[in-house]
């Protein structure tokens, strides 16, 4: 039997939180360039950018699908391994660790903002970590999938 919707989105809040803090800190990296660039900037040569810009973006590209197999794996070992964390704790890991595993393309914008890059490169960055935090948000029925798969082992 599981929990009323109302009551089991209740206890995402503490997921919420965790998505909360890594928007936070991508709306703190923009400000940061925005109100200290132009003392932040290091002013690095073209080609020397352009090759660590082109290794992040495949970093980043490769991320997402690793982020995404991983989260599926978690989610699955969330329903079937023994032990005594509840549904909740059980989820509250994989998404600390699907939404730590994105936050370093948000850094990538950073980063190469502060080699010498523009705007542009910042708000690309910017925007994929973005859609990362969308993707990997906590989802109600995977909560109640692992809830009731854990209920099903105790009966």
């Amino acid at each position: 039997m599981s929990l009323p919707p109302e009551l089991s989105a209740a206890k995402l809040r503490p997921h919420w939180f965790v998505c909360a803090a890594t928007l936070l800190s991508l709306v703190g990296y923009n400000l940061v360039c925005h109100l200290w660039g132009g003392e932040l900037q290091l002013e690095w040569d073209e080609q020397q950018r352009v090759l660590i810009r082109s290794i992040l973006y495949g970093v980043a590209i490769v991320l997402f699908p690793f982020v995404n197999l991983l989260r599926h794996i978690l989610l699955r070992l969330n329903q079937t391994m023994p032990g005594s964390k509840t549904a909740s704790q059980r989820y509250l890991l994989s998404i600390v660790v699907t939404q730590s595993l994105i936050e370093p393309v948000g850094l990538f914008g950073l980063t190469m903002f502060m080699l010498g890059d523009g705007f542009n490169t910042l708000y690309i960055f910017s925007t994929m970590h973005l859609l990362g935090i969308f993707l990997h948000k906590p989802k109600l029925n995977e909560y109640l999938a692992i809830e009731s798969a854990l209920s099903n082992e105790i009966s």
